[in-house]
């Protein structure tokens, strides 16, 4: 199974959303605990080595937007 990289949510703001608001109120600490948390719960969920591997690599890679 590749990884898919192709929109693949009937709500994808909703979904931002909801992973927005589940940060709010936490500090910086807490906040990068929830992603941890979030990203493993996933990665369990997909379970899929070479994809998650894949999906690590392309997540590294994609360049940053300058701040404006």
């Amino acid at each position: 199974m590749p990884l898919q990289r192709n929109p693949n949510l009937a709500d994808a703001d909703g979904i931002y959303n909801a992973i927005i608001d589940a940060h709010r109120g936490l500090n910086e600490a807490e906040s990068a605990v929830l992603n941890a948390r979030l990203v493993l719960l996933l990665a369990n969920h997909i379970g899929n080595e070479a994809v998650i591997r894949e999906a690590i690599e392309v997540a590294r890679n994609v360049p940053v937007p300058p701040r404006q």
